[in-house]
């Protein structure tokens, strides 16, 4: 499939570090979508996305922005939302017309696997999320949005409604030339393990929680 040339007149361009490069059905537990992958070349990482329904030209898409958790979303951690959020996400697209999640390679909020086990093992001596990443030299959240506005861009999408609770999300897209029209809170329960990492979600990062 030849994404660009697909593109109406007045999408943006695509960006030449990230490149389109495979396509295929995915029929799944929450609907049938199609997958596709991306490279790119600045940072070296493969971008896998499903879609659900055609995006070209359309507005309001809902839009899933999901940084790849491996304790959770692999593992079925009970420290964090992350695959409550991914799950409420495509069983909310599933049953969509349109619709797309982009999985983001930025584990840890971008600090890397073996660095977020490290934060994970300062909480268990008592320090909140924030301040784990801080002990260990990092800002808060180090994710990124411009190789996933690129995507949206090449998908043909006009605007998104972001399915988030994170309005850092909405910013970074935004700055990255892509129209947010709205969100679409995704709610989720809480447990005995995640609460406190919820409500430092809450406070200190703006989660609408």
């Amino acid at each position: 499939m030849d994404l660009a040339a697909r593109q109406p007149r007045d999408v943006p361009p695509a960006d030449p570090e990230v490149r389109f490069a495979a396509e295929a059905r995915l029929p799944t537990r929450y609907g049938d979508f199609r997958v596709l992958a991306f490279e790119c070349s600045s940072d070296g990482e493969d971008y896998g996305v499903v879609v659900r329904g055609d995006l070209h030209g359309a507005e309001d898409v809902p839009l899933r922005l999901h940084s790849e958790c491996f304790t959770g979303d692999v593992m079925g951690s009970w420290k964090c939302d992350c695959r409550d959020q991914l799950e409420a996400a495509l069983n909310y697209i599933g049953g969509a017309e349109r619709g797309a999640v982009v999985y983001l390679p930025q584990e840890g909020r971008g600090i890397g696997l073996a660095n977020k086990i490290r934060a994970y093992a300062l909480q268990d001596a008592g320090m909140d999320t924030v301040e784990a990443n801080l002990a260990l030299g990092f800002p808060d959240d180090l994710r990124r949005y411009d190789v996933a506005a690129a995507i949206v861009r090449q998908l043909g999408v006009r605007s998104v409604r972001l399915l988030t609770n994170n309005p850092t999300k909405v910013a970074g897209l935004q700055r990255a030339g892509i129209p947010v029209s709205g969100t679409i809170p995704l709610r989720t329960e809480a447990n005995l393990h995640n609460r406190a990492y919820l409500a430092t979600k809450r406070a200190k990062s703006g989660h609408t929680l």
